[in-house]
């Protein structure tokens, strides 16, 4: 058997209604499929696969209804729980697209001197804004806001990341 690299697509947040309804917290831009086969990974467990019979969505969160799941106790179960895919069945970036999975690991450089300041350690939300936590050579942690103005490239082959932050941001965290 194949050993699979997982992308964590989504976590089951909490049992919605009393027919085993989850409310899931979507990560990714396309939309959770019903009647598609995703792996299931509760805590630590081994994935598993299991088929999403049913997907609608309340209050801007969409409710998966989990096959074999038939009621609200069981549903609490899987609270937590995230739901994966095989890196195989991503469909091909396009040119200038990249997965949020591919940056963490990338070096992060400075726009002229081209100065390492660290390495992207993980990506994060807070709200719309998609902000990258950094390491900085010395150990200290940067939070960077990715947006467009201040991301001037991402080479995935290169390993690397060109930024160019505004005034004062690296200074709050690097002095």
């Amino acid at each position: 058997m194949m050993a699979h690299s997982f992308i964590h697509m989504g976590t089951l947040m909490r049992a919605h209604g009393l027919k085993g309804e989850l409310c899931v917290e979507w990560y990714a831009d396309s939309s959770l499929r019903s009647t598609h086969l995703y792996h299931l990974q509760v805590g630590e467990e081994t994935p598993r696969l299991v088929r999403i019979v049913a997907v609608r969505t309340h209050k801007g969160h969409p409710l998966a209804l989990i096959e074999g799941i038939c009621d609200r106790t069981e549903a609490e179960k899987l609270r937590g729980a995230k739901l994966l895919l095989p890196e195989s069945e991503l469909p091909e970036a396009a040119a200038d697209e990249l997965y949020l999975y591919q940056l963490p690991g990338l070096e992060v450089v400075l726009h002229g001197n081209g100065r390492s300041i660290g390495h992207i350690d993980r990506v994060e939300f807070s709200g719309q804004q998609e902000t990258w936590v950094i390491h900085a050579d010395g150990g200290r942690e940067i939070l960077f806001p990715a947006v467009t103005s201040f991301v001037l490239s991402v080479d995935l082959a290169k390993g690397r990341v060109v930024i160019e932050p505004p005034p004062g941001l690296l200074e709050i965290y690097l002095e």
